[in-house]
């Protein structure tokens, strides 16, 4: 695979000075109409072996590109923060913006393939680790972005050669370290990693590019080249651009008009003496679970979304009154601001992802997309069919992370619905909670039941079911919610060790 890369390819200093200056001038206009059109972002990604010049290459390009549209993220080792989270989430939150260029001198192929070459994890975990750098570059691509991967190679004998050349050199010694020689020592171990993971992840969406790092011009000319010849084909490609086409069979509702949501007993209820008894018994349950110390090593992210007017915020104040507010974080999900549609749809999920012992409590969340936005139309059907798939994987990543999931959906019925939005409007304080746009999702009820019904059955796992809650009586709903969440923080404590 590097055979191709190894072959003395140089450039001499005349040629170099020629095309520079014309190749700087086309990146510029190509940033320029990139910044204006605004229509994709683009993610670079810098990587290879140690000495190969990707320091050097970063900073070119910085020094070639206008810098107000260009943003560099050098990613070394996690910090305390970051390994607190999935390994994703420290890159989620540098993705560039739409008509921006995100520059990644290293990425998520990083730390997978040193735990790999260091024997840290096994062939079967490297392998799992490059299976999520595909689906989350796929959906990078499915919602826009631009994906440029370079690797910059050097054989054993010119890596040896780089780095003592920069030893010798007493302005460029400070960059060769200890590690990049214990690095060298292990160089037919990289060289077998990286073969691997080029290999399985070089897709048609996001091909890695192997760039030969012995001469910097040479270097510099071919991975300038390569970006500008994908900027303008991107950007031609912008102003012809079809919807995409949905080839997989349609979701039709039962046959039978039978769905899981009608086998829901919504006569169930609390009287007032129980619910009082049950809520200080949960209550101080909660309290105490999320005070023990097992629970600083874990995380909860409660997600909660239901009918219009079925009680979420009434479930989620039972739940905030029994945690120290210094733990818990609610995050209320609207329309999208100008800020988040500039980014992919998961985005603005992802930043909000709670460090260790922290709880975060989504009123409404991600399942936005294959409701509201299905049913109002407000995105193409491709991109909510593949939505599921995509927050199957992004809630797989929590659990792996040991995120405990909890996932309540509250539904009424419509008879229920009806006389909460007319008790709304009369009175005063709770008027601002009805608006023309829920009578207008009344119209829809029934396209709403089948998105419902669809998002249930294809998102409910086994790492993070759906709980249906009964919510005709909003006090046996809220005593389901703060059971269920109990009992799954202190199963998920249970297996702490």
């Amino acid at each position: 695979m590097f055979e191709s890369a190894e072959l003395g390819h140089k450039i001499d200093k005349a040629s170099y000075e020629t095309e520079v200056p014309k190749l700087r001038e086309a990146l510029l206009d190509a940033q320029f109409d990139l910044a204006q059109k605004t229509g994709f972002p683009v993610i670079i990604l810098v990587g290879g072996v140690d000495g190969a010049g990707r320091g050097e290459t970063v900073n070119l390009l910085n020094e070639w590109l206008d810098p107000r549209h260009v943003q560099t993220h050098g990613m070394g080792e996690p910090s305390d923060e970051e390994m607190d989270r999935p390994m994703m989430w420290r890159f989620w939150r540098e993705l560039p913006p739409k008509g921006k260029i995100g520059l990644f001198l290293g990425s998520w192929y990083t730390w997978p393939i040193l735990n790999r070459v260091h024997g840290v994890t096994k062939v079967a975990e490297l392998d799992q680790s490059l299976e999520r750098a595909k689906r989350l570059e796929k959906m990078l691509t499915d919602e826009g972005a631009l994906i440029i991967k370079f690797w910059l190679h050097l054989s054993r004998e010119k890596q040896e050669s780089r780095l003592k050349a920069l030893e010798k050199n007493p302005q460029t010694r400070w960059r060769v370290t200890k590690r990049d020689w214990e690095h060298f020592k292990l160089y037919d171990k990289f060289l077998s990693v990286h073969e691997s993971v080029i290999r399985h992840t070089s897709t048609a969406e996001a091909p890695w590019i192997i760039v030969e790092g012995a001469d910097a011009r040479y270097r510099s000319l071919t991975v300038g080249k390569v970006i500008l010849e994908a900027l303008r084909k991107r950007l031609d490609e912008e102003s012809q651009k079809t919807p995409t086409a949905i080839h997989a069979p349609p979701l039709l509702p039962s046959i039978d008009s039978m769905h899981i949501l009608k086998s829901l007993d919504l006569k169930q209820k609390i009287e007032k003496k129980q619910f009082q008894e049950e809520l200080e018994k949960y209550q101080g349950k909660l309290a105490l679970l999320t005070r023990d110390p097992k629970f600083k090593d874990i995380t909860v992210v409660a997600v909660f979304e239901g009918n219009d007017a079925a009680g979420k915020g009434g479930s989620i104040r039972r739940i905030t009154g029994a945690v120290d507010a210094r733990q818990y974080q609610v995050v209320p999900i609207a329309a999208p601001t100008e800020e988040e549609r500039a980014q992919p749809y998961l985005w603005r999920f992802w930043r909000h992802i709670p460090r260790r012992g922290r709880l975060a409590i989504f009123d409404r969340s991600w399942y936005g997309r294959v409701l509201v936005e299905r049913v109002e139309g407000f995105c193409s059907q491709a991109d909510w069919m593949r939505a599921y798939h995509e927050i199957n994987d992004f809630e797989a990543q929590l659990v792996r992370h040991n995120i405990v999931v909890v996932k309540f959906w509250l539904t009424i019925s419509k008879d229920e619905q009806l006389r909460r939005f007319k008790e709304r409007e009369k009175i005063s304080f709770k008027r601002f909670k009805i608006t023309e746009e829920d009578w207008r999702n009344r119209e829809k009820w029934d396209a709403y039941e089948q998105a419902i019904c669809d998002m249930v059955d294809r998102t409910s796992t086994e790492a993070a079911p759906w709980t249906l809650v009964e919510a005709n009586d909003k006090n046996f709903a809220r005593i389901k919610v703060l059971k269920t969440l109990c009992q799954r923080i202190e199963s998920a404590m249970k297996k702490q060790k």
